[in-house]
């Protein structure tokens, strides 16, 4: 019984030891990082901090709604007057491809927002196109596409 107790635990341990590090390897530094760019671009848009937006988004971006596509200064007053506010997105998955000096990031998210005085629910995929200009990444373009709640992003 201790023999096959210790090949249990030994097994297990291996198992977990595999998991970890094909998880682990699944994505790069660089693509962990942009995708930690993306939720904390999440929480400024929550927070309205206008201020950390202007600086990520670059000065030609766009913005893909539902209700219309339009440049960084239109979106940066959306956020900071709260004619649409971001109060929560709930990031069920992400994931990023990095080639050269482009990033893009797809998020599948639960968007909670605040439009025309009534709180809304919303699935979407997320779509943003980052460069990196001076070593900094900037945001170019975000897309939301509206999906259903068991759409899925293949890695």
């Amino acid at each position: 019984m201790r023999k096959v107790s210790i090949a249990a635990f030994v097994f297990l341990m291996a198992a977990s030891f595999a998991f970890s590090q094909s998880n682990s390897s699944v994505l790069s530094k660089e693509q962990s990082e942009i995708i930690e760019l993306s939720k904390k671009k999440w929480q400024w848009m929550a927070d309205k901090n206008v201020e950390e937006l202007r600086g990520l988004f670059h000065d030609e971006s766009k913005f893909v709604h539902m209700s219309g596509t339009w440049k960084k200064e239109r979106e940066l007053e959306i956020i900071e007057s709260g004619s649409i506010w971001y109060k929560e997105a709930k990031v069920h998955d992400a994931t990023a491809e990095i080639i050269d000096d482009t990033a893009i990031v797809w998020n599948r998210i639960t968007l909670v927002a605040h439009v025309r005085g009534n709180d809304v629910t919303t699935e979407f995929t997320v779509t943003e196109v980052y460069k990196e200009v001076q070593n900094d990444w900037k945001l170019f373009a975000l897309t939301f596409s509206s999906v259903r709640d068991t759409h899925v992003i293949e890695h």
